[in-house]
């Protein structure tokens, strides 16, 4: 026996319609000032516009909300900014605009079948080819790279909540992949009708795992993945009552109506499915290509900068004095990591953490060093190598002479990189 599809409704309540057009504003508008690289070269042309937004949100933060402090647009990486929350504001208070107003307009529609099905379409891929994106960027793990020198002495106390999650996720390459492919497998559900509810039941859950890290670990990209959330949520409401009725009624659950809307003209649905198939190539080519690309230049695939290495500096002479190495010494280093293209960092024996420019000269055996802050004054330094774990330093540091002394670091064995996997554990290993 077969049994009848799902009908779509003929008649809406007037919640159900007020709630459509809140959503319908809403989404449209978030997507418009977020567009995340959804479209091909979208992001270019969103900057014509967005710039306008840079003059506008400053000005409404001044001269009309009053805040203390003047909004500052930079890249920072942070999705939280207090811009973001202004640009959030805005489309509220548009949404709810546009909402009144369409009510009003609207209110002997009855019905918007056509209108949810497209939204629910933008939405789909929107959430679809933002989470490909998310999962290609674990997969070739890039978004979350191994401990690095710093974090592997960093007492954990002193990390952050952010650095601590991305220490926690970046420690295991088997769970990026586990993340990352439950990402990709959302975002490929996602683009078709018949999968798109385990699209987005899937999403839900992993969308929410995102938020939940974000929240609990304050990262900043908040707002995103809350509106991933919500806009898995909002693919659900069309099976609502099939899901309730499965799930917790233990009632039938009739077939969802997945019977697309389509154009008249058959060139058109043509047209459309071509569309469809050429972005959906288009973002997985991308994406995988870039995040290859993207290894290569600062994944696990990067070359190596020169003398590349965690350091332990063994003696330390200044102006012909050797500092003892006491706790209380502000200025005799502690530690020296090269690990990135063009940068080291120093530990002091303050266990305080100096973030320096180092751009070692491997023919001449010189170093160029300048602190961030100050970009001007430079510290030029020799260096030789007389066995392969030893590292002697050379030149002036700020006003002073000094003759440095290092030992490489066996970095493997750091307890948290040698440990490895262990089917069986007589007991547990929690150190």
């Amino acid at each position: 026996m077969t049994i009848a599809a799902t009908a779509e409704p003929a008649h809406w309540s007037n919640i159900q319609k007020i709630a459509f057009r809140f959503f319908m504003i809403f989404f449209v508008l978030y997507v418009f000032f977020n567009p995340n690289g959804v479209l091909p070269y979208y992001d270019f042309v969103a900057e014509y516009y967005i710039n306008v937004f840079h003059k506008f949100i400053p000005w409404i933060a001044q001269h009309v909300l009053h805040l203390s402090k003047p909004v500052v647009i930079v890249p920072t990486g942070s999705g939280d900014t207090t811009y973001d929350y202004l640009i959030l504001l805005l489309i509220t208070v548009i949404t709810a605009i546009g909402t009144i107003i369409w009510s009003i307009t609207g209110r002997n529609t009855p019905n918007y079948n056509k209108l949810f099905y497209w939204l629910t379409v933008v939405v789909r891929y929107y959430v679809g080819i933002t989470m490909l994106g998310y999962g290609f960027f674990k997969v070739i793990k890039l978004q979350f790279p191994g401990p690095s020198f710093g974090r592997l002495i960093e007492p954990i106390g002193d990390m952050s909540p952010m650095g601590l999650a991305w220490t926690y996720m970046g420690h295991s390459v088997g769970f990026n992949y586990f993340t990352g492919i439950a990402e990709i497998s959302v975002g490929l559900l996602l683009f078709f009708r018949k999968t798109s509810t385990l699209g987005a039941i899937v999403g839900l859950v992993v969308a929410g795992n995102i938020m939940a890290i974000n929240y609990c670990f304050d990262v900043p990209v908040k707002l995103l993945s809350t509106a991933l959330v919500i806009m898995c949520l909002f693919l659900l409401t069309r099976d609502a009552t099939r899901l309730i009725n499965f799930f917790f009624k233990n009632a039938d659950a009739k077939p969802s109506n997945l019977t697309p809307h389509r154009f008249k003209a058959k060139w058109k649905n043509i047209t459309l499915t071509t569309l469809k198939v050429l972005l959906i190539a288009y973002t997985l080519i991308l994406d995988f290509t870039q995040s290859l690309s993207a290894e290569k230049q600062y994944g696990e695939k990067a070359p190596k900068p020169p003398l590349y290495g965690l350091y332990n500096v063994e003696t330390f002479i200044k102006n012909r004095d050797t500092l003892k190495p006491l706790t209380t010494d502000t200025t005799r280093w502690s530690k020296l990591m090269i690990s990135y293209e063009g940068g080291a960092q120093i530990k002091l024996m303050t266990d305080s953490m100096k973030y320096i420019s180092f751009k070692p000269d491997i023919k001449k055996h010189t170093i160029v060093a300048n602190t961030y802050a100050d970009t001007v004054h430079k510290y030029h330094l020799t260096y030789t190598s007389p066995k392969p774990d030893i590292l002697i330093l050379k030149g002036n540091w700020k006003k002073d002479s000094i003759n440095v002394t290092l030992r490489k670091i066996d970095a493997t064995k750091f307890r948290l990189i040698n440990r490895g996997f262990h089917w069986i554990n007589e007991l547990p290993y929690n150190k």
